[in-house]
């Protein structure tokens, strides 16, 4: 292992001791927004600092065991344990360098779920609200919460637009790579003649972030407007104007929340919605800088892209970025996306694992 990457795994381990130490501090205890941000630091150090621990208890068992090789009562021991702990080296490195690859910061936070229907007329609304479902069944089995912020609904069904928050820890690195392009192909309902058509929806994931300490947003610069919110009747109609739209005049970004029944929290939700928006497309500019340089296997997450078809006559799903193909759509589309997203969290690794390898020269 290169010297550099030793002295910045100690560096780590450093830190993850005085964070030990602020933690048990009572002025950091009684400041719950920095404790809060350093106790998630603490638990992002955490597990490679165990790793590293391990690893240098492997090589001082190594060392320990080199000394009895002279020994002729304990040379069959010394060697079996010099064995034993190479192959945990090996193993332990292995498990350093998926480790030591850049976290996104926002792979913790909660995330916006943004679902569109594309081409398709009524059965690309249906398959939005399919969409919604498994997302939403998936995200139960995580133990994670779903909040709608605004909803379309379509005609015959399912949704022209649905708009939640995702709340839960780790749910932006769990899902990122979902926002694309997602294609069906089945039978409608409403066909007659029985032909498979095509339809499309795009999905947008992003996180959720916090408004107190990103992009500036002058007051001056938003309208406002608020509406009575839709419904489908019964006795929680909307007798007032709840419903709210945040336009941002500069980028031209509509926003809006028709959730709550108060105007005021349907404000201040469209406000935190607005930011996580402003926030992704000002990382988008950024990365588009050095696309071509970072481009990754899991593919830009561009929402125009093609990601991935829902082939229903086949019962098949495909993955076209990391050519994955799963025959259990009933499963997939009832919320069983583990070993989907575990696959494309896999190829992200190694991808990363390859340009830093590219980066340090081979």
């Amino acid at each position: 292992m290169k010297e550099s990457l030793r002295l910045r795994l100690d560096q780590l381990c450093d830190r993850h001791e005085e964070l030990e130490a602020l933690l048990a501090d009572v002025e950091v205890i009684l400041d719950n927004k920095r404790f809060r941000n350093l106790s998630r630091e603490h638990n992002d150090l955490t597990e490679i600092t165990d790793v590293w621990k391990k690893y240098r208890q492997a090589e001082q068992d190594i060392e320990t065991a080199q000394e009895m090789l002279s020994d002729p009562d304990f040379k069959d021991m010394a060697q079996e344990e010099i064995k034993e702990n190479k192959a945990i080296i090996s193993q332990l490195e292995a498990d350093l360098n998926i480790l030591m690859i850049p976290k996104d910061p926002n792979d913790a936070n909660s995330a916006y779920l943004e679902i569109r229907a594309g081409t398709g007329g009524d059965e690309a609304a249906i398959f939005s609200g399919d969409l919604y479902r498994m997302y939403s069944k998936y995200a139960e089995t995580q133990g994670w919460r779903i909040e709608v912020l605004s909803e379309n609904e379509g005609d015959h069904g399912g949704y022209k637009e649905v708009i939640c928050l995702v709340n839960g820890e780790g749910v932006y690195g769990r899902l990122k790579f979902e926002s694309g392009a997602h294609r069906v192909q089945r039978v409608p309902a409403t066909e007659s003649q029985g032909r498979v058509h095509t339809s499309a929806c795009t999905v947008a994931i992003l996180p959720e972030v916090d408004v107190d300490t990103t992009v500036e947003i002058n007051p001056s610069e938003l309208r406002i407007d608020t509406y009575r919110a839709s419904g489908a009747g019964g006795q929680h109609i909307n007798k007032t104007d709840s419903a709210v739209r945040i336009t941002h005049l500069p980028t031209g970004t509509v926003v809006e929340c028709q959730d709550e029944r108060s105007q005021h929290k349907n404000k201040a939700k469209a406000l935190a919605l607005l930011v996580s928006r402003l926030e992704n497309a000002k990382r988008a500019a950024a990365d588009a800088v050095t696309s071509e340089m970072r481009r990754d296997l899991v593919g830009s997450g561009d929402r125009s892209e093609r990601i991935r078809t829902y082939n229903y006559p086949q019962g098949r799903m495909t993955d076209h970025r990391i050519n994955l193909t799963l025959y259990k759509l009933d499963a997939v589309m009832e919320g069983d996306l583990t070993e989907l997203l575990d696959s494309l969290h896999r190829e992200y690794q190694a991808d990363q694992l390859a340009m830093l390898a590219q980066q340090n020269g081979g």
